[in-house]
Order: structure tokens, then C-alpha cells, then sequence
């Protein structure tokens, strides 16, 4: 989907589910977020009221760089769900922990159980450590996205086909039937990643890909060849955006929260992040990906939030929104310091902001 496609469509918005501990910074500064069921059912409430249309739980099976207690991704989806009525929840898998079979009939489940409100995030995965720990084989930065665009054509194949057969170099099956299948609509299918090998396999299998915080300009050439090689691949993909929000009364009060942020830091744990990210990045062949030109003060947030510039008044957030939607974003994929209070100010004070200059550029 272009640029000029997505105008038309209102920009939608995610958040992240912070359902492991330290919340979304690498930094000591004083947080009122919490990783505990009861904070996060009522931060889905919340996020549901205020406009949001997705919720995105991460997965992470050993501790780190903050991170020091982690809840499942799929039933701690599941929970948010039971605690909800329209937001639908995006659940984080990683092949290696998670095969398709699994996968495929968790999900499928929980789509009964919920009337079609799950989603997937397929994660190729970057900590090299994490897998040591639990026992799963590293593979290399191509074989990891050759591994997730087999696991993605799985559950595809599993979900829609009456009687699925694939024989892959990761994944085989024989005349396999999964009954019941998910609900329609189908769970969509989300995948991370900022390399070629993302983009090439996003723009061949994923319903959506979600890339690192980035300028507009930046974001701007990710989501042109995303769409070019989509487009030759007769395939439709729809592209989502991290950003960190820190939205204040004024640019001056948002822009000393980042500082403080910044100054609060935990410098070895930063350090041993970025270190490890870029090291996941190096392996590809062009020699980038997630991360690869972060700077330590960008590494503070995970998922490179800051460089998208959401900070600042209500009025300036909104308008960068426009700008982003402008370069072929689809979606916003959201993280805040104080999550509870941050999400309703944001749901109250930007997102009628951002549908207002939506409608005045229908309009115009």
C-alpha cells in the first residue's frame, strides 16, 4: 500500500504491552508503569477507551537489560483480551521456542475465545545470549528470516488449507487438518526487522511490517522499497512505526523529560544492548538492520523510539503523525514512561488532533 493508498484510511495506533519489567527505557528514572496482570488489564481499559486499536505483548524468555521479570506473550495476551471488547491484542512469537503446529492452534483458539481480536508479531529474534540460555540453535541473520518466512507460510498454509503439506529446509508437514481454524477475519500477521531481509520478507508473506523509530525521511525509503518489491511480488503489506510519546503542555517540559530520561540511563546495560543488537545486525550482508546507526542516547529506548521525534506539544506530536502517515505509515506503534496516564492524555489530547487535520485533508 502506498502512500497516496493509505490517505484516505485513518492512521491507527498500537501500544506497547509492558508486560516485562523496567518498562520501556534502558533507565533508572522513576516509573509509575507496572508489568503485573491488574496494571495492564486496566492499561488495556484505558487504551481501548482512548482510541487505540491494537495492543502489542512482547516475548522474552530470560532476563536483561531491565527486563528483569517476563510474562508470556500468548496468554498474557489472552488475558487482556477477557479484559476487553473491541482492542485487539498482538501476540509476540518466536520461531525456534514456537513451532507452526503450536503456534497455529493456540491461536486459532484464543480467535474463538475472543471473536477474532488476536493477531501475530513474528520475531526473528536478536539476542544471541537469550538463545544460548534456553538451548535454541543461533542461526544467522538470513537463515532467522528464511526460518520466520516459513513459519509465517505455516500458519497461513495450516489456517486456510483444508489439508496442508509444505516441505521446507525448517518446517514439514503431510496431509495436515486443523479444525477448528481461526475465526474470520484470520489473525493478521505482523513481523519486525529494519534490514533488506525484513523488507523482502515482509513484501513477500506479512500483512504488516513493523520497523524501528526513524525520521521521515528515513522512514520515508524503508516504506519505498518495502512497497516496490511488494508490489512486483503482487502482495499487499501495511507498515507500522515505533515512537516513544512524551507529550507535555509545552515543547520546553517534554524535552526536559527525554534529558531526564537520558540522564537516568543504566550506562553498562545501555551499552551491552546496543552491542548486542548491532552484533545481530553485522551478520547481515549489507551490514545494518535494527539498530545499526543508534546512538547511545537512541539506545535508551529499545526500539530506537526517540529518533521519531514524538515529543513535544500535542499539536507538534499530531502534526509529525501526519507527516509519518504522509511517507506510507499505516499504524503507530506507541510506548510512554507512565503508561496508565500517558495513554488517556494521549487518547484525549493528540488522537482527536491527528483525525482533525485527517478530515481537513479529506476535505481539501
Amino acid at each position: 500500500m502506498s502512500a497516496a493508498n493509505n490517505s484516505q484510511q485513518p492512521i491507527r495506533f498500537a501500544y506497547w504491552v509492558p508486560n516485562v519489567s523496567g518498562g520501556l527505557v534502558i533507565s533508572n528514572i522513576p516509573q509509575r508503569t507496572g508489568w503485573d496482570i491488574g496494571y495492564n488489564r486496566k492499561l488495556a481499559q484505558i487504551a481501548e477507551r482512548a482510541g487505540f486499536d491494537y495492543a502489542l505483548t512482547q516475548i522474552r524468555f530470560t532476563a536483561g537489560y531491565g527486563a528483569d521479570n517476563q510474562h508470556e506473550s500468548v496468554s498474557f495476551s489472552q488475558a487482556l483480551l477477557d479484559s476487553t471488547e473491541k482492542l485487539k491484542v498482538i501476540a509476540a512469537l518466536l520461531p525456534g521456542p514456537w513451532n507452526p503446529t503450536l503456534a497455529a492452534k493456540q491461536i486459532a483458539t484464543i480467535s474463538h475465545l475472543s471473536d477474532a481480536r488476536i493477531a501475530v508479531n513474528i520475531v526473528s529474534g536478536w539476542f544471541r545470549g537469550e538463545f544460548k540460555a534456553i538451548g535454541e540453535p543461533w542461526l544467522d541473520h538470513e537463515e532467522r528470516y528464511l526460518r520466520s518466512e516459513e513459519f509465517i507460510r505455516c500458519l497461513r498454509g495450516i489456517w486456510t488449507e483444508p489439508s496442508f503439506t509444505f516441505a521446507g529446509d525448517f518446517y514439514r508437514y503431510r496431509d495436515y487438518s486443523l479444525k477448528p481454524k481461526p475465526l474470520d477475519p484470520l489473525p493478521e500477521i505482523f513481523q519486525g526487522g529494519s534490514s533488506r531481509a525484513a523488507r523482502d520478507m515482509a513484501a513477500r508473506v506479512s500483512d504488516w511490517y513493523f520497523t524501528n523509530g526513524n525520521s521521515v525521511e528515513g522512514i520515508r525509503r524503508q516504506v519505498d522499497d518495502l512497497q516496490t518489491k511488494a508490489r512486483a511480488n503482487r502482495h499487499r503489506v501495511k507498515v507500522g512505526v515505533n515512537g516513544f510519546v512524551i507529550a507535555r503542555d509545552t515543547e520546553q517540559e517534554a524535552q526536559a523529560v527525554l534529558q531526564e530520561i537520558i540522564d537516568h540511563a543504566n550506562p553498562e546495560a545501555v551499552q551491552g544492548f546496543g552491542h548486542e543488537v548491532k552484533n545481530a545486525g553485522a551478520a547481515s550482508p549489507e551490514g545494518e538492520g535494527n539498530w545499526a546507526k543508534s546512538s547511545f542516547e537512541d539506545l535508551v529506548q529499545y526500539n530506537d523510539g526517540f529518533k521519531t521525534n514524538l515529543i513535544g506539544t500535542p499539536q507538534q506530536i499530531a502534526e509529525r503523525i501526519i507527516a509519518l502517515k504522509d511517507a506510507g505509515v499505516d499504524l503507530m506503534l506507541l510506548a510512554f514512561l507512565h503508561f496508565q496516564e500517558e495513554v488517556e492524555f494521549f487518547g484525549r489530547e493528540v488522537i482527536p488532533l491527528v483525525r482533525e487535520l485527517e478530515r481537513r485533508r479529506a476535505a481539501a
